[in-house]
């Protein structure tokens, strides 16, 4: 396996740094932190630059926040300083470590996304039999499960600058022994790095044909119930001893009821988005909230459920529709099943 030096004086020279900033402000042009940082642009890149070389760079503290939807999670967000900094971590790293990556590792890489993660399971789920099953797999609390040590070292199999390691792991600290924040642009990809070695055991060692995972959940298409059974336990010992994780749950069931996988409910035939979604999208039609309602209509593109929202938003809020794009304002019109 290649291993990658001398990325440290690369990675944070200004003019990566400058990039990186250019990188962290999109989408972000009017947030204060942002015009802060830019309205001495030159001395904060300076000032990045002479802490990280001279060793005495330390992160600002997050600022905390809770969500609750899809489900409640502590959110730690990083200062704008901090994200700059991250952002020049990601430009040097990425494609070191996607070409590792399964072809159907599905999140937080570039044109890929839960269209194409649903896109491929409806397609091996089309291939098969209905009366074969699916295996559906998900890891308890996983950003909170990470073990830092094991971390390191994946990443050490592909980079042996310490130094510059030593800067990465900054941004996976947290309280405790074990986790990692949620909410750093860094999360992402050492996500996919802590669950590389899983993807390449049931591909490799397992022979899966079939297999696709968003983030840490995963289903396999297209086998034996006792197949199913004898992988689960297969990965379950895998995740244990190798990654020090667990499963929150798993499921078995035939490929003729369906999986729910990446946000949407999924057939051979059809496809919808979850139930949770189709709340949202009522009550963000009754608020008005416009954006809201975009958001919901693109994720449902492509499903079955689309053209059920466009009638009722024709048939509660018709004037909501103006506020559209053209796509969705002729599917209130003339709507396809």
């Amino acid at each position: 396996m290649k291993r990658y030096g001398n990325l440290f004086e690369s990675a944070f020279s200004k003019e990566n740094l400058y990039d990186a900033y250019l990188d962290a402000r999109k989408g972000k042009r009017k947030k204060r932190a942002t015009f802060e940082f830019e309205n001495n642009l030159g001395a904060n890149i300076q000032d990045l630059y002479d802490r990280v070389h001279d060793g005495t760079y330390t992160p600002d503290p997050y600022f905390k926040f809770t969500v609750y939807e899809p489900k409640e999670r502590l959110i730690h967000a990083p200062s704008f300083r901090d994200i700059v900094l991250q952002h020049a971590i990601y430009r040097t790293i990425y494609d070191i470590f996607d070409r590792s990556f399964i072809s159907t590792s599905f999140a937080c890489r570039k044109g890929y996304g839960t269209h194409k993660a649903s896109d491929y399971a409806q397609q091996m789920m089309r291939q098969c039999d209905p009366e074969l099953y699916t295996l559906k797999l998900d890891i308890k609390k996983f950003f909170y499960s990470i073990n830092r040590k094991v971390l390191r070292s994946l990443i050490e199999r592909k980079i042996k600058d310490s130094k510059f390691v030593n800067i990465m792991m900054v941004f996976a600290e947290k309280e405790g022994d074990v986790g990692m924040p949620i909410g750093n642009l860094l999360s992402q990809i050492y996500a996919l790095i802590y669950l590389n070695p899983l993807d390449h055991f049931i591909k490799r060692e397992l022979h899966v044909e079939r297999y696709a995972r968003y983030v840490d959940d995963s289903v396999i298409i297209g086998l034996a119930k006792d197949q199913c059974v004898s992988m689960r336990d297969a990965i379950g010992e895998f995740l244990l001893h190798k990654l020090h994780l667990t499963f929150s749950k798993t499921s078995i069931q035939k490929i003729q009821k369906g999986i729910n996988f990446v946000g949407y409910r999924t057939w051979q035939g059809k496809r919808f988005i979850r139930k949770h979604s189709l709340y949202k999208f009522s009550k963000a039609l009754r608020a008005g909230n416009v954006k809201a309602m975009a958001s919901i209509a693109g994720h449902a593109k492509r499903t079955a459920s689309l053209p059920y929202m466009m009638r009722k938003a024709r048939d509660l809020a018709p004037h909501m529709l103006n506020t559209l794009p053209n796509y969705y304002r002729l599917l209130s019109i003339n709507p396809v099943a």
